[in-house]
């Protein structure tokens, strides 16, 4: 039988991964705003009626009430607020907030202070689902700003390699609050910069190979 410390601890955050366990349960990976990433176990969470059914589904965002076991939490309780359904029929929006979770998986750790980075998800999340945004665009922003949040931003290129319109992107993209984020467009040339640059930083920061790149990449985003 499971030990629990406590009582319930009640978290607000989104799912990153799920992946099944048994015949009949799931384990989570979710990024919270109390706890940074953690991992649970939601039991019977993939028989079908379970309430844990659809909470336990990548994107979803909302309160979950866990138990914290002496090795893992358990996922009793869950209070969707956004499922992000528009996805389900956008592939190419579907493949990039993919990308986004994994990205914000590979950058998050369990105890730390990840509520920028959560909000920088749920924020591009969104953005993807807007039609009236590029999702290049969108990509880069996100990419550029978790560098940010982050603290491995290098800052703006000093070798002259970006016209002045970009550098003012690249700045208003790194200081900028992460609810203001998508307020704004660009030039296909200035996209075409951000574009390059961000895929150099993120060669040199980034020290393994995304698997949900591969397909953005075929899909040309």
């Amino acid at each position: 039988m499971a030990e629990y410390n406590n009582g319930p601890v009640i978290v607000t955050g989104m799912v990153l991964a799920t992946s099944p366990v048994n015949d009949y349960d799931r384990r989570v990976v979710i990024l919270t705003k109390e706890r940074g990433k953690i991992t649970a176990f939601a039991k019977g969470a993939r028989r079908q009626g379970s309430r844990l059914l659809a909470a336990t589904d990548q994107f979803c965002f909302g309160n979950f009430k866990l138990f914290e076991g002496r090795t893992a939490y358990n996922l009793i309780e869950a209070s969707i607020t956004n499922y992000f359904e528009e996805l389900r029929e956008d592939f190419e929006g579907a493949c990039l907030g993919m990308y986004f979770l994994e990205l914000a998986d590979y950058y998050t750790r369990e105890n730390n202070d990840e509520l920028e980075m959560l909000k920088l998800l749920f924020q591009s999340v969104k953005a993807v689902c807007r039609p009236t945004l590029d999702n290049k665009l969108v990509k880069v922003i996100y990419e550029l700003k978790a560098l940010a949040v982050n603290g491995e931003f290098p800052g703006i290129p000093s070798d002259g390699r970006l016209s002045g319109s970009a550098e003012y992107a690249v700045g208003f993209i790194e200081k900028t609050p992460v609810e203001k984020l998508y307020t704004f467009t660009v030039s296909p040339g200035v996209l075409s910069e951000l574009r390059e640059l961000s895929d150099d930083y993120r060669r040199r920061f980034i020290d393994r190979k995304l698997k949900s790149l591969d397909l953005l990449e075929s899909l040309g985003v």
